[in-house]
């Protein structure tokens, strides 16, 4: 598959190569070439590797019902330094691809209509997705993470909260279009990264990279699919704190040492 091509715009606010093409990327040359090997590296770690557990492991256990899915997030919430993880993990490094990704395509120029590549079509489908997927992550965060009932305080209401949005039919269908969206862009970023680290070397390489991203992508998104159909399936759950006793398995007891 052609690599897409991007036309860019050099500091005097005129397009490079008279137009068409892209400056190369070069090592030592400003602090684009950090900046730009930093946003692809965080696309994979930490924020591909939080897509993977969010969706296929997280999420996924919602389709064991809502006791399931309230002892993952009383795991989650139970992690020394939550919020410090979260942080650090999750909210900087999705801000910092997301504000960086929006500049780079801020510098750059359409040129689909002189370039018809698949590869360019693919370019413009990623910077599309990565805004879908940003305004999805900012609405998801904050509904069930900061507005309402706090869920790691509250593990038990958790499965009742996701389904209080996923019942209301433009909140399903933003869900829907979030995760369709975040599964193609993580997964054919995969593919953009392998390529631009030099990790696939050849033709080949790249097209068998390729199948195997496609096959990631489904695999995330049919996941995250039999889990919002599992929350829409379910009867309505509490989402309120009367939830908690139901819906978490409580620790087992401890003996006292002496009668140990």
């Amino acid at each position: 598959m052609a690599a897409a091509v991007e036309t860019v715009k050099n500091p005097t606010g005129k397009t490079s190569g008279g137009g068409r093409g892209v400056a190369p990327l070069r090592a030592g040359q400003g602090h684009s070439f950090f900046w730009r090997r930093l946003h692809s590296l965080s696309g994979i770690v930490p924020i591909g590797a939080f897509l993977i557990e969010h969706i296929l492991v997280s999420n996924a256990t919602a389709m064991n019902g809502p006791v399931a899915y309230a002892n993952q997030v009383k795991f989650l919430g139970s992690l020394p330094l939550v919020i410090v993880l979260e942080a650090v993990g999750i909210w900087i490094p999705i801000l910092y691809h997301s504000l960086y990704g929006f500049y780079i395509w801020y510098r750059g120029v359409p040129n689909i209509g002189d370039y018809r590549y698949a590869g360019n079509w693919f370019y413009s489908v990623q910077r599309w997705t990565g805004v879908v997927v940003f305004a999805y992550i900012g609405w998801h965060v904050w509904h069930l993470r900061f507005a309402g009932i706090d869920l790691h305080a509250h593990p038990g209401a958790s499965f009742g909260k996701v389904q209080n949005e996923l019942f209301v039919t433009w909140q399903f269908l933003f869900y829907v279009a979030g995760l369709v969206c975040a599964s193609w862009h993580f997964a054919y970023g995969i593919w953009l990264f392998c390529a631009k680290w030099g990790i696939t070397a050849g033709e080949r390489a790249r097209k068998n990279l390729l199948i195997a991203c496609t096959a990631l992508f489904l695999l995330i998104t049919g996941v995250g699919l039999g889990s919002i159909a599992k929350f829409r399936s379910t009867p309505r759950q509490p989402a309120d704190a009367s939830a908690d006793q139901l819906r978490t398995t409580p620790a087992p007891p401890t003996e006292p040492i002496g009668n140990q």
